[in-house]
C-alpha cells in the first residue's frame, strides 16, 4: 500500500514537472494543468485501490469456501439422514 501511495506521488511530480515545461510562462494555467493531471492521478489510483480491495475480497470469499466446503458436505448429509428419518416416520397415504 506504501509503495502505491509512493507511486502516485512520484507520477504526481512527474506530471506537474511536464505541465511546467508545457506553460513556463502562465502561472493560471499551471495550476489549472497540474490540477487536472493530479486529479486524473488520483482517479487511476482510487482505480487501482478498488480491484486490489475486490481481489482481496475474492480471495477472501475463496478462501472461506474452501475452509468450509467439507463441514457444508458434513451438514448436508446429516440432513439427508434427518429427511430419511422424516419419511420413514410420516404415514403413506
Amino acid at each position: 500500500m506504501k509503495a502505491s501511495l509512493l507511486l502516485l506521488l512520484a507520477c504526481t511530480a512527474v506530471l506537474a514537472v511536464g505541465a511546467r515545461a508545457d506553460t513556463p510562462e502562465e502561472p493560471k494555467a499551471l495550476v489549472q494543468k497540474v490540477q487536472e493531471l493530479a486529479q486524473k492521478a488520483m482517479a487511476v489510483a482510487r482505480d487501482a485501490f478498488t480491484r486490489v480491495r475486490e481481489s482481496e475480497m475474492a480471495q477472501l470469499a475463496r478462501q472461506w469456501l474452501a475452509d468450509n466446503a467439507e463441514l457444508a458436505k458434513q451438514r448436508l448429509g446429516w440432513l439427508k439422514e434427518q429427511l430419511g428419518e422424516l419419511r420413514k416416520k410420516t404415514p403413506a397415504k
